[in-house]
């Protein structure tokens, strides 16, 4: 699977050809379940250390298969800045998605292939014959490596299902924008995965045959297909637009004596609700956001200095910077508004904030209906 933004609550374990390997804390959560399933399977601390061993090189080909796409990625230019491995599978973080339909089939194909190979190879040296039926157990104790080459196929066929966040959802997608833009292609690509996903959950429904692990990856599906849908009506939205397109221009500072009662003027005097607190030379020290102050008002008062509950604010943008980032950025600060500041002095110059972002991203959309 792939992503494009970096995930909370993981942390790195490895740096593997430039790529970050990191593991969610979630995985732990399953490592736990899987071990606790394998002793009360009657095998005790054999069978817990017979699970742990298949789903630690189940894993290794889940990795394996998010490298198939690193590399091929990397053919076309396309940095991986890390991986993240999940409890659901391991996710990919490239720093853009390939956009001719060509490249972004071979970088979505590349990882089920490693997993055929995987699967081919143990098949070639150790003559396994697997017959897979909807009643195969993995948790049975021992046949280590029919297991693994079962989970490999496994991998293949839920891969190439055609829902986003899926290989088979870019490589629709891929097909699709051969014969249509990308934006369309992208729209088509996710309804018919969020179709296929409510397709299972009505199955489901009228069948009476409740699969609550069934029933959650369908609803990931459905929300990762609108999510990436959403994330490229974003990306045509803000096609050639910066941040200083958008950025808040006229706003109030505080300084860095300033009490919360000098904010509460500030924030009733008018409609902006953060403000940036600077030093003498106009550079950030922090944001007062209006939560921030109502909360530090009711506990301190009035009075309090407005240094001692200033939020820092880690993330700082230019004005050159292409707005589709600087969104992207934004969510994923802790502050509601992202400082702008000149590259040379560092000197405070604009605010981009989401509500201003929407205001101008509403006024082009209406100037494009007026001359469409």
């Amino acid at each position: 699977m792939h992503c494009r933004k970096g995930m909370k609550w993981s942390f790195k374990i490895a740096i593997v050809a430039g790529t970050e390997v990191r593991i969610h804390v979630t995985f732990f959560i399953l490592l736990l379940l899987v071990g606790m399933q394998g002793m009360s399977g009657g095998q005790g601390a054999a069978g817990a250390v017979d699970a742990l061993l298949f789903v630690s090189a189940a894993f290794l080909c889940v990795l394996l298969h998010e490298f198939g796409h690193v590399f091929a990625a990397r053919s076309y230019g396309i940095r991986t800045p890390d991986i993240t491995l999940l409890p659901i599978g391991g996710v990919a973080r490239l720093e853009r998605m390939p956009r001719k339909p060509s490249h972004e089939l071979v970088v979505a194909i590349c990882g089920p292939l490693v997993n055929v190979a995987i699967a081919g190879m143990i098949w070639l040296v150790l003559g396994i014959n697997l017959v897979i039926n909807p009643e195969y157990r993995f948790e049975q104790p021992g046949h280590f490596w029919e297991k693994l080459m079962a989970w490999n196929l496994l991998m293949v066929a839920f891969n190439m299902i055609p829902a986003f966040p899926m290989d088979g959802g870019r490589i629709l997608r891929a097909f699709l924008a051969m014969f249509a833009d990308y934006g369309k292609a992208t729209r088509w690509a996710a309804t018919i995965g969020q179709g296929i996903a409510l397709t299972v959950a009505l199955w489901m429904l009228f069948s009476r045959e409740f699969h609550p692990v069934l029933l959650l990856i369908a609803f990931f599906i459905f929300m990762a297909a609108g999510q990436e849908a959403a994330a490229v009506t974003q990306e045509e939205a803000t096609k050639g637009l910066r941040v200083r397109d958008a950025m808040l221009t006229d706003f109030r500072t505080l300084r860095q004596d300033a009490s919360l009662q000098d904010a509460v003027g500030l924030l009733l005097a008018g409609s902006q609700q953060d403000f940036p607190m600077l030093d003498s030379a106009g550079h950030v020290i922090g944001l007062l956001t209006r939560n921030g102050l109502v909360s530090a008002l009711n506990t301190h008062g009035s009075m309090h200095p407005v240094a001692d509950v200033v939020q820092p604010c880690a993330d700082s943008l230019t004005a050159v910077v292409s707005l589709g980032e600087g969104l992207e950025r934004l969510r994923a600060s802790n502050c509601p508004a992202i400082p702008v500041v000149d590259p040379v002095t560092g000197r405070l110059v604009g605010l981009l904030t989401a509500e201003n972002v929407g205001e101008v991203l509403m006024v082009r959309a209406a100037l494009r209906g007026q001359h469409a």
